[in-house]
């Protein structure tokens, strides 16, 4: 078996007027994250490290910024998109472990509706995927609420015959 692993990270600004989206999942919150898209930037973590490992680039290398048919459109499509690539590669995706690092909301009521959203998109076990929820303790940028940032790895599996399992 072939296993290869990717890392992701993505940042956003918080931005009045916006609804904040992580994961896929509203979360109540009086301001949401700047950004072409619908800004989740769990998601683009996600989809950096599903990329990453399939050696296929990055999210501004299959769905760029400058693109207008991306404006607004909500990450978890996105998300679907990257796992047909990953699959047309050849792989398929063993586990995703993630950790969104923030001040404000607290994210640990909507854990569970994330992975569920996340699981359903990449279409694997719930047992595969992890979200982890973090504070910067108060430091830097994201300490004083001024954003969010997400990592994530990812791992890909393929069986000896280049057939992903």
């Amino acid at each position: 078996m072939r296993i290869r692993t990717g890392i992701g990270y993505d940042s956003h600004r918080f931005e009045e007027g916006r609804p904040l989206i992580l994961g896929g999942t509203l979360i109540p919150s009086d301001r949401g994250l700047k950004g072409h898209s619908d800004a989740d930037v769990l998601i683009h973590a996600i989809v950096d490290a599903l990329l990453g490992a399939a050696g296929e680039g990055d999210i501004g290398c299959h769905f760029p910024d400058t693109d207008p048919v991306y404006e607004g459109i909500a990450s978890t499509l996105l998300l679907q998109k990257t796992v047909e690539i990953i699959y047309s590669c050849g792989y398929s995706i063993g586990n995703i472990d993630s950790t969104l690092i923030c001040e404000h909301p607290k994210i640990q009521p909507y854990i569970a509706a994330i992975k569920n959203i996340i699981a359903a998109c990449c279409g694997i076990p719930l047992s595969d995927v992890s979200v982890k929820a973090k504070t910067n303790e108060g430091m830097g940028w994201i300490g004083r609420g001024k954003g969010i940032a997400a990592l994530a790895i990812a791992t890909l599996e393929m069986d000896q015959n280049n057939q992903s399992i």
